[in-house]
């Protein structure tokens, strides 16, 4: 559920075939499979490689054994992991003159909110986009705007972006009924009894978007820590999503297929398995406004949230130590003895620390400091990103190309066309389009196996296959498919994660001079999150210098 072993262990073939033909979604069935699992003629032109956290270096943690540190450094601080989080941290700590290293696992920082480039564009590895941030969110938008992203505010004081920040039109598009309409929410072909459905459960969150407890707090807000703990609203943790679109009455086809998608894009698991709770912030927890575009709009760049990466990244990059495996964090006295493997020169190191920062999933902190509450409790969702380059994407009937493409009752989430915001007026010599599969047919444990069990014909079969349901013939133009494999892709907020015990025990700790700072403790795992538990993890130390 949280430390398991994951590491890739051998799968019989008709395991390996089984295994695709349910992430498949019943798209085929097994035969087709066994039939086909020889013939790689259709595909064998498509080149490409499964990338993923260092997982052989991080199961290191499991296997222990390191010999005692031959290097001694010292700082102030020492931040552990350098996604969100911890370049968050690392940001206001720089901001205040105080000194600290980083020490990241992986050759390149941002974890979730990474990404890559080939020759032909930027692309994310996970998070792609992030919508308007809540008025009332001050520490996020001053970020926006010393990022150049936010350029100003009107007289109202309502922030004006950057127009080349907001997504282009066309935005999002659904493959229904064979063709292509505008925007995510079903509405070719649906009858009128759905259409009055959909209208009366939209006009249900926008109340609750706006919702207030007896705190006079709003029901659902970002940062999650903000919101109203009143029981009439905190209830809602303790049932499914879809238990309360039943209570609701919301039971159309249509509808529960929606609300099922924007649980995985989310969270990684379908309305039956996420709370309701979570399933409402989803739509009612978003508040943000902007005088030069509607509310709904969201920030995308090419690269994804690598953009906001690479802003956080100038405040730290000095002070990065990449390739380093933080194996053992030690309280002595006031200070932190923090011990890593320098993976490049297979040597083992110490820095002594006055404070510590474990920006890090709850599951890897709880085996470097193992006087921590243990991550019992705390589940994460598997996940695959693929980036696909092509010759082009295929033009097939309706609404055209967006940046947001999703197949109506697809077993992915569809695909973001990362050059979207391109500005050339020239086209591009090739198209890069990034899918995204959460894995969540299987319980995670399972689904982190086997995926990370698969090679790179495997997926290659799958992805295409499932682009040639709006595409048909895309695999001739496919030249390229890059593969990211997220074992641990995200926190997932099942019934009684976000209002229970294991979560609120993980924001109390025994060592005053070592915090925590991760999406993980919000129990939803979006960039404000992460930004949020980056700074408050900083303020604490900054309270102690």
């Amino acid at each position: 559920m949280n430390g398991e072993d994951t590491r890739s262990k051998p799968l019989s073939r008709k395991d390996f075939l089984r295994y695709m033909a349910l992430v498949a979604g019943g798209t085929v069935t097994l035969g087709q499979y066994l039939a086909c699992a020889g013939k790689t003629d259709r595909y064998a032109h498509i080149t490409g490689k499964i990338n993923g956290a260092s997982a052989a270096v991080g199961h290191r943690l499991r296997e222990g054994g390191f010999p005692e540190p031959v290097v001694v450094g010292h700082t102030n601080t020492v931040i552990a992991g350098s996604g969100v989080a911890g370049l968050t941290a690392a940001r206001k700590l720089r901001q205040h003159n105080i000194p600290f290293k980083v020490l990241e696992l992986e050759p390149r920082v941002g974890g979730n909110a990474g990404w890559g480039e080939n020759n032909y564009s930027p692309y994310p590895l996970g998070a792609h986009y992030l919508p308007l941030p809540n008025l009332d969110n001050k520490p996020l938008l001053a970020l926006l705007e010393e990022a150049g992203i936010l350029t100003g505010y009107d007289p109202a004081g309502v922030p004006v972006y950057n127009e080349t920040d907001l997504c282009f039109d066309p935005e999002e598009r659904l493959f229904i009924h064979n063709r292509w309409q505008e925007g995510l929410v079903p509405q070719l072909g649906i009858s009128g009894a759905t259409a009055a459905e959909i209208r009366r459960f939209l006009a249900e969150m926008e109340h609750l978007r706006w919702a207030k407890g007896v705190d006079q707090r709003f029901a659902f807000d970002i940062p999650v820590a903000f919101s109203s703990t009143d029981p009439q609203f905190t209830a809602l943790d303790q049932l499914t999503m879809k238990a309360w679109m039943q209570q609701r009455g919301y039971v159309s086809e249509e509808l529960t297929w929606y609300i099922d998608y924007c649980c995985r894009d989310d969270y990684g698991a379908a309305a039956d398995v996420v709370s309701a709770w979570a399933g409402i912030h989803y739509f009612a927890g978003r508040k943000g406004r902007a005088a030069n575009a509607e509310s709904s709009q969201v920030l995308t760049w090419p690269q994804g949230n690598g953009r906001l990466i690479q802003h956080l990244l100038q405040f730290s990059e000095d002070a990065l130590l990449s390739n380093s495996l933080v194996y053992r964090v030690t309280p002595v006295g006031d200070k932190v003895h923090v011990d890593y493997f320098d993976v490049k020169e297979h040597r083992t190191k110490r820095i002594i620390a006055d404070h510590c920062i474990l920006a890090i999933p709850r599951f890897v902190a709880h085996r470097l400091l193992p006087d921590m509450a243990p991550a019992s409790g705390f589940v994460y969702s598997p996940w695959l990103v693929a980036n696909v380059t092509l010759d082009e994407v295929p033009s097939s009937s309706g609404y055209p190309l967006s940046w947001d493409n999703v197949v109506y009752k697809g077993r992915s989430l569809g695909y973001v066309n990362a050059q979207q915001q391109t500005l050339s007026a020239v086209a591009p010599q090739k198209r890069v389009i990034t899918w995204y599969l959460p894995l969540d047919h299987l319980e995670p444990v399972a689904s982190r196996q086997y995926a990370l069990a698969l090679d790179h014909a495997h997926w290659v079969k799958l992805i295409t296959d499932e682009l040639e349901v709006a595409h048909r013939g895309i695999h001739r133009l496919i030249r390229q498919i890059d593969i990211q494999v997220w074992g641990h892709g995200m926190i997932r907020p099942y019934p009684g994660f976000i209002s229970g015990h294991a979560l609120k025990e993980t924001l109390q700790s025994s060592c005053p001079n070592i915090f925590t700072a991760h999406a993980d403790l919000s129990g939803v795992s979006i960039f404000e999150e992460a930004f949020y538990h980056g700074n408050k993890a900083a303020e604490a130390v900054l309270a102690r210098c």
